[in-house]
C-alpha cells in the first residue's frame, strides 16, 4: 500500500492561502496575520500535516540532529547520561541519533556515514571508549563535536571533563582519616583517560602520604570484574583495609564479594570508595560513599554550546576554530561503606 505525505500545497488548499503562506506559518519569526495563521494551524490539524523539517534544514545548512555516540550503554552511568543528553537535545528542539560503537565489526562506522549522509549537524562522544577515527570521520564532514571524558585535543571541538585525578587524592584522604592503614585501587584495565586519571590522583596521594598500596586492575568495568577485583585483594593474607575502585559497578562487586563470601563487615573490617554516583550506590543494600558526576549539568553544558556555535556560524570571529573545555568537579557522597572519622578540607 503506497503512502503520500499531507503536504503544504494540500495544507495550502484547505486553508484558502498561497504555499507561502503556510511555510511563513511554520517558520519561527515569520510575518503572518493571527487570522492567517489560525486557519491555516486549523488545516494542518485536519489533515495531520507536519512540516518537513529535514528539508527545510538542508535549505538553511541545519537540521537539529545530533549523532549521540556511545558505546557500554547498559551500564548505569552511560545510560544516566545518554538520557540526560537525549533530554537536553529535545529540549533544546533538535533530535538525537543513536549510534552504538561496541561492535567491531563496521557497524557504527556505517551508521556514522549515513547519519552524516542526513545532515547531520553535531556529534557528542561519550567517554573514552569509540574510536578515534570516529571523531576524524565527523570533523572532516564539519559536524561539531563534544567529547566528553576523552583525551583528545581537537581544534574546534569541546571539551567536557571533571578533575578525576582530585577524586582520586582525596580517596585517599579519606580511607586515611576513617583509620584505614592497608589502602588498595581497584580498577578496570579498558584505561580510558577518565578512568587512569582517577588511578593517577590515588598513586600520587598515597606516594606523597608515605603509604604502601596494593592494587589490582583487569577486566571491563562491570560487577563481576568487581567481584573478580575483590577475591584477588581480599583473599591476601595482608588484605587491605580501605579500598578505591574506580567506579561504584565495581565497587559493589567488591563488597558483596567481601560481605557474603568472605564474611568482611563493610564498614567494620572494610572501608569502600566508588565512583559515579549511580542509582545503585545509594541503596540500602550498598550505602556507598562515591563521587558523583554533575550529569544533568554536564548535558545541559553540552548542548548549550552546540546552539551557541550553530548560531554563530554566521559570524566571522573564528569561535570555530577554537578549542573549548569545561571542567568539573566531582562531588563526593558520604554513605554507610566508609568508617567515620573527620576529613580535614574534604566536604560532601
Amino acid at each position: 500500500m503506497s503512502r503520500t505525505a499531507v503536504s503544504a500545497k494540500d495544507v495550502a488548499e484547505l486553508a484558502g492561502v498561497s504555499r507561502a503562506a503556510v511555510s511563513r506559518c511554520f517558520t519561527p519569526g515569520a510575518s503572518i496575520s493571527p487570522e492567517t495563521r489560525a486557519r491555516i494551524v486549523k488545516a494542518a490539524e485536519q489533515l495531520g500535516y507536519q512540516v518537513n523539517r529535514l528539508a527545510s534544514g538542508l535549505i538553511r545548512n541545519e537540521t537539529g540532529l545530533v549523532a549521540l555516540i556511545v558505546s557500554d550503554m547498559a551500564t548505569p552511568y552511560r545510560s544516566h547520561l545518554l538520557a540526560a543528553l537525549t533530554e537536553a537535545v529535545q529540549q533544546a528542539g533538535k533530535v538525537a541519533l543513536l549510534i552504538k560503537t561496541d561492535r567491531s565489526d563496521g557497524s557504527a562506522e556505517q551508521a556514522l556515514r549515513q547519519a552524516i549522509s542526513y545532515r547531520t549537524d553535531a556529534a557528542i562522544f561519550l567517554s573514552g571508549m569509540p574510536a578515534r577515527s570516529l571523531a576524524e570521520t565527523c570533523m572532516r564532514n564539519g559536524m561539531r563535536l563534544v567529547l566528553i571524558n576523552r583525551d583528545e585535543d581537537r581544534p574546534g571541538a569541546l571539551q567536557v571533563r571533571l578533575h578525576d585525578a582530585e577524586a582520586g587524592r582525596r580517596a585517599v584522604a579519606v580511607l586515611r582519616a576513617a583509620g584505614c592503614r592497608r589502602l588498595a585501587l581497584a580498577s578496570s584495565g579498558v584505561g580510558t583517560h577518565s578512568i587512569s586519571e582517577r588511578e593517577r590522583g590515588f598513586r600520587e596521594a598515597a606516594t606523597a602520604a608515605g603509604i604502601d598500596w596494593i592494587e589490582e586492575r583487569f577486566g571491563s568495568t562491570s560487577y563481576q570484574t568487581g567481584q573478580d577485583l575483590g577475591m584477588a585483594l581480599l583473599s591476601r593474607r595482608d588484605r587491605p583495609d580501605g579500598v578505591f575502585c574506580a567506579t561504584d559497578l565495581l565497587a559493589c562487586g567488591v563488597m558483596d564479594v567481601a560481605r557474603w563470601r568472605l564474611g568482611i563487615r563493610v564498614p567494620d573490617e572494610l572501608s569502600l570508595i566508588g565512583y559515579d554516583n549511580i542509582a545503585q550506590a545509594g541503596w540500602d543494600s550498598y550505602g556507598l560513599t562515591t563521587f558523583s558526576q554533575p550529569v544533568d549539568e554536564m548535558a545541559a553544558k553540552s548542548v548549550e554550546w552546540l546552539s551557541a556555535m550553530a548560531a554563530n556560524d554566521d559570524g566571522d570571529d573564528g569561535a570555530g576554530t577554537a578549542r573549548a573545555e569545561i571542567l568539573f568537579m566531582p562531588r563526593l557522597v558520604l554513605r554507610g561503606s566508609v568508617a567515620q572519622g573527620f576529613v580535614p578540607g574534604v566536604g560532601r
